[in-house]
């Protein structure tokens, strides 16, 4: 078996209405689909790592409410061990995703319990470490004390022995590299998508943007490029892979699975290259289904189902 992940993060109780295309203030509109779902990067990325059979421990908070019951409920039956998740006397952090016909995404936030999440930096224990190899954090810009913390945590990760990770996502307060820049020194595998990466770097083009957060210390740079694959940058080198070719019904979490699938690859022993296949392939089983990890399955299954796909093409 695989060694397992550590994930620290943000846990949100989603309500996914589908489809919205704009606001009409004032009327009544029919929608297909008003959904819960569990959310959150921390709570997503770990949830799919379990599905994918990787051993994987999640650490954040969530309130002591309805919505906090159903999203552990659905992380345990994914095989998440939740014993790192504290519970606090404030409403669970909660989304209302509004997809449009073509899965792009507006989301509505309310930090909730996220407001007071790591208020202290994670402890390495050797209980908290024991069968964990790899640590990854998926949420820096959304959980504020993080933004504090976030350089910490990852220094007293690579202390204990562990292979970090992390996931930038959108910085809703605008400081990006600002807030970022002190934790890239201690970050083995940086993963952004194209615009963040703009954010961060002021670089459009994924190997320029690669090649600012390589020399701040980072170790590999992976990229998401959404419809076009990902690419991976390590020194001088480049590795472009494709995406697969999949009608695309929701992009609600289709980072988190392509995160989850390729740190999940990669404690197999996968390489680099096979690693960013196999997050393309999670990504696209992600985005078939309304949901963040509906579409998500079995390592051994994606496997299969890599070999029958077919990739988009990259004219």
């Amino acid at each position: 078996m695989a060694s397992g992940v550590l994930c620290s993060g943000s846990i949100v109780f989603d309500t996914l209405v589908r489809p919205f295309e704009k606001p009409a203030w004032g009327t009544t509109q029919w929608v297909d689909s008003m959904e819960p779902h569990v959310g959150g990067n921390g709570a997503n990325t770990s949830r799919a790592l379990g599905i994918l059979g990787i051993p994987v421990r999640l650490l954040g908070t969530v309130g002591n409410d309805p919505q906090a019951e159903f999203i552990l409920e659905r992380l345990q039956a994914a095989g998440v061990d939740t014993n790192g998740v504290t519970s606090v006397a404030a409403p669970t952090a909660a989304t209302v995703v509004l997809v449009n016909s073509r899965g792009d995404r507006q989301f509505l936030h309310r930090l909730g319990a996220s407001r007071v999440a790591f208020e202290q930096p994670v402890d390495f224990t050797r209980e908290l470490c024991d069968a964990m190899s790899h640590y990854h954090l998926a949420s820096l810009f959304v959980l504020p004390h993080v933004r504090r913390h976030g350089a910490d945590m990852l220094r007293r990760a690579h202390a204990e022995g562990l292979t970090t990770s992390l996931d930038t996502n959108w910085d809703p307060e605008g400081e990006w590299m600002g807030a970022l820049a002190p934790s890239l020194p201690h970050v083995d595998i940086l993963l952004m998508n194209e615009d963040e990466a703009r954010m961060v770097t002021g670089w459009s083009d994924p190997g320029r943007a690669a090649e600012v957060v390589l020399r701040e210390g980072v170790k590999t740079a992976v990229m998401k490029l959404g419809a076009r694959g990902c690419a991976i940058y390590r020194d001088s080198d480049e590795i472009l892979c494709p995406a697969f070719d999949v009608t695309v019904n929701d992009t609600t979490g289709a980072g988190d699975c392509f995160v989850a699938g390729f740190l999940a690859a990669r404690q197999r022993g996968w390489s680099w290259r096979e690693a960013a296949q196999f997050a393309n392939a999670a990504a696209a089983l992600s985005v078939q289904k309304l949901g963040a990890v509906t579409g998500m399955l079995r390592f051994q299954e994606v496997e299969e189902w890599m070999c029958t796909a077919s990739l988009r093409s990259t004219r």
